[in-house]
């Protein structure tokens, strides 16, 4: 495609979150999107518009407390927007009007939706809308019902919708002071919320997948069991981790029931995938926890999903490497399938590129903040990721601090790869081939 005269698909989903970003500091800055007495910096104003838009849920200031009710409900709808897509909404508008969907349309979708082919995607789209306003409906009707008695219809219902939608965005955003460390041992609110973001994250290819092959393992196509195969594993791999080193704790779970600690474990060992809440304070874990929590948070979620971070599938593509060089083989298989060498190529660029983000932008921070190298890591990992979790250092952030990790959630929305694509020009194919020759390695 000629970059001079057409924008790339990559580019388009560029722009369109700038756009979205742009609106929304716009409202938020208004007086009637923040509470009475209170005065926000420009700066802040642009970190929370961007960390909505971008599905981050990082905050410099508390929502419920800031931003008023306008401003509450424009927070709602900014990620709200970046998890199911504007060209999806905008596909779906043009479907009502009767207008048509042209192949470039299509392009950018398959690009937004994070999709093999553009075969389809417009089907997609009309799932996507669908299954995302089905699943929030019923998760927000649960919310209320378990938050009603506490608050009162109008509040309970308020909450319900806005936790709702967040957590199925894996948006991270909360009304209430220490994010759901207040319902630790709800076994409602602790499930409901896992429920959504562990939906979330999976992939809307996966849960359509799933839908139509009802559900049977060997039926599914290799990308879903890749996803299920490997959230599975490092869900029991989390929760086993934060029960061991936070179960006698005394800053996390030493004061637990049994039962909080078990459900604790069990949000927070998957919670670090991308949603963004918590129900223990992430700055007291243990040293082990914080470090996989980094990693976890690092991996993300499935592609095409409300997730982020450089993917289950790459990661699985990284350990199918691993697993075959170990075993001496040339090809690499996975569950009875091949994997092109291609896709092992792309992976393995992501994660050298989401390495070397994670490193540079780190580096910048550790010049600008006077904070420890650990917590700057961590807050880092967390934007490029775009979890939302925080070891306490995001309120502390400095203008420019604040301004890194805002362009960091904006990078770590687009996909460090479609970034690369974004920037570079019209690749060339190379007119020589030279003689190969092998190199020493390891």
């Amino acid at each position: 495609m000629d970059t001079r005269n057409n924008l790339n698909p990559v580019r388009i989903l560029a722009i369109g979150y700038i756009i979205i970003i742009t609106a929304g500091t716009i409202l938020l800055s208004l007086p009637i999107s923040v509470q009475a007495g209170q005065k926000l910096a420009f700066i802040d104003v642009l970190f929370t518009a961007t960390s909505a838009v971008t599905i981050t849920g990082l905050v410099v200031v508390n929502t419920g407390e800031a931003y008023s009710m306008f401003g509450q409900l424009v927070i709602m709808v900014l990620f709200q927007l970046g998890a199911i897509g504007f060209m999806t909404l905008t596909t779906v508008y043009a479907i009502i009007v009767g207008k048509n969907i042209t192949l470039k349309d299509r392009l950018v979708l398959q690009s937004s939706l994070n999709q093999l082919s553009y075969a389809g995607v417009v089907r997609l789209t009309i799932i996507v809308i669908i299954f995302t306003l089905l699943i929030e409906t019923v998760a927000a009707l649960v919310l209320f019902l378990r938050w009603l008695p506490e608050m009162g219809m109008g509040q309970a219902l308020y909450y319900g919708i806005f936790h709702a939608i967040s957590g199925f965005a894996n948006a991270g955003f909360d009304l209430f002071p220490n994010s759901l460390q207040q319902y630790t041992g709800d076994v409602v609110v602790n499930f409901t919320v896992m429920t959504l973001f562990v939906i979330g994250g999976l992939g809307f290819t996966v849960i359509v997948d799933l839908y139509v092959k009802k559900g049977v393992f060997r039926n599914l196509s290799l990308h879903s069991k890749l996803i299920l195969f490997l959230s599975l594993v490092l869900g029991i791999l989390g929760f086993l981790v934060i029960l061991i080193f936070e179960y006698n704790n005394p800053a996390t779970m030493q004061d637990f029931s049994f039962k909080e600690r078990i459900l604790a474990s069990l949000f927070q060992g998957l919670t670090p995938r991308s949603a963004g809440f918590s129900t223990i304070e992430i700055g007291d874990m243990h040293p082990v926890s914080i470090f996989v929590t980094k990693l976890f948070m690092f991996i993300g979620g499935g592609p095409g999903s409300n997730a982020g971070g450089i993917k289950l599938t790459t990661f699985g593509m990284l350990m199918v490497v691993v697993y075959t060089l170990m075993r001496g083989r040339e090809d690499f298989n996975i569950f009875e399938r091949r994997i092109p060498q291609h896709l092992i190529n792309k992976s393995l660029a992501i994660i050298i590129i989401g390495i070397g983000a994670v490193v540079l932008i780190s580096t910048i921070l550790l010049i600008t903040e006077d904070a420890p190298f650990d917590m700057v890591v961590f807050e880092v990992i967390s934007a490029f990721a775009t979890v939302g979790l925080s070891a306490g250092l995001t309120p502390d952030l400095s203008p420019l601090g604040k301004l890194i990790i805002s362009f960091t959630m904006f990078v770590g929305r687009l996909g460090p790869l479609s970034l690369a694509f974004a920037l570079s020009v019209k690749r060339k194919k190379s007119k020589v081939k030279y003689i190969e020759e092998d190199v020493i390695v390891g």
